[in-house]
C-alpha cells in the first residue's frame, strides 16, 4: 500500500479535472500516491460538488458570501474577499490534516497565511502555456480569446507551483497543443480540456513524490 498524500481540491465549475483526480484514485485504489480528501467549492452552484458527493468526499464552501456574510461580502475589495476566503481556505485544511491543496479552477487568488504554510505543497492548473497568458483576469474563455487574438501558434496548459504572484510560481509540467485556423475560444479549449485531464493528475502525483 502507497503512502497517500492526503489533498484538497478547491473547485469553481465543472470539475472535470477533479473527476480526473477521482478516477485515477478510485482506478489505482490504495496504490494511488494521494487521496482526495476534501473539495472546496467557491460557489454554492458547481456541479464538482456533485461528483465529490458521488464519491463520498466531504465538501464545503468557501465562497465570499458564506465566509464573510452577504452584507460583508457586498462592501468588501477584492483583495478582502480573498483574505477572508484564502484564510477560510487555510483553517478547513488544518483542521482535516490536510497536506497539500490543488488549484483545479479555483477562481478566488489565495494569499496570505495559506500561500506561506503550504509552501510548495500548493499547485495550480492553468489553461495556457505559462509565463505567457498568466496573471489577474487570465481564467477560463478569458485565456483561449487572448491567445487567439495574439496569433499564437500553439497554447495548452500549465501546472505549477503557487508563490505569493499569480501564475507565477515553479512550472512542473506543461502539455501543448496546436492553435488550429479557424479556432474559437470553445474549440480551442476542447483540444486542451483532455491535457488538462491528464496533466492535472501528473502534477498531483508528481506533487506527492515531492513531498
Amino acid at each position: 500500500m502507497a503512502r497517500q498524500m492526503k489533498t484538497a481540491v478547491l473547485v469553481s465549475g465543472g470539475g472535470t479535472n477533479l473527476q480526473a483526480l477521482l478516477d485515477e484514485e478510485a482506478l489505482m485504489g490504495s496504490e494511488c500516491p494521494y487521496h482526495i480528501a476534501l473539495v472546496i467549492s467557491s460557489s454554492k452552484d458547481a456541479y464538482a460538488l456533485e461528483r465529490a458527493a458521488k464519491s463520498a468526499v466531504p465538501t464545503v464552501i468557501a465562497s465570499p458570501f458564506a465566509v464573510m456574510g452577504a452584507d460583508v461580502a457586498k462592501a468588501a475589495s477584492r483583495e478582502a474577499k480573498n483574505i477572508a476566503v484564502s484564510d477560510k481556505v487555510l483553517e478547513l485544511c488544518k483542521d482535516a490534516g490536510i497536506e497539500a491543496i490543488v488549484l483545479a479552477g479555483f477562481l478566488t487568488v489565495l494569499t496570505g497565511n495559506v500561500v506561506t504554510e503550504y509552501s510548495g505543497r500548493i499547485i495550480n492548473l492553468h489553461p495556457a502555456l505559462l509565463p505567457k497568458f498568466g496573471g489577474v483576469g487570465m481564467w477560463g474563455h478569458h485565456v483561449h480569446e487572448a491567445v487567439l487574438a495574439a496569433g499564437e501558434k500553439e497554447s495548452g496548459c500549465t501546472i505549477h507551483l503557487v508563490d505569493a504572484g499569480c501564475d507565477t510560481g515553479k512550472i512542473l509540467i506543461q502539455k501543448k497543443v496546436p492553435v488550429m485556423p479557424g479556432d474559437t475560444p470553445d474549440t480551442l479549449y476542447a483540444r486542451i480540456a483532455p491535457e488538462e485531464h491528464v496533466a492535472m493528475v501528473e502534477g498531483v502525483k508528481l506533487l506527492a513524490g515531492m513531498l
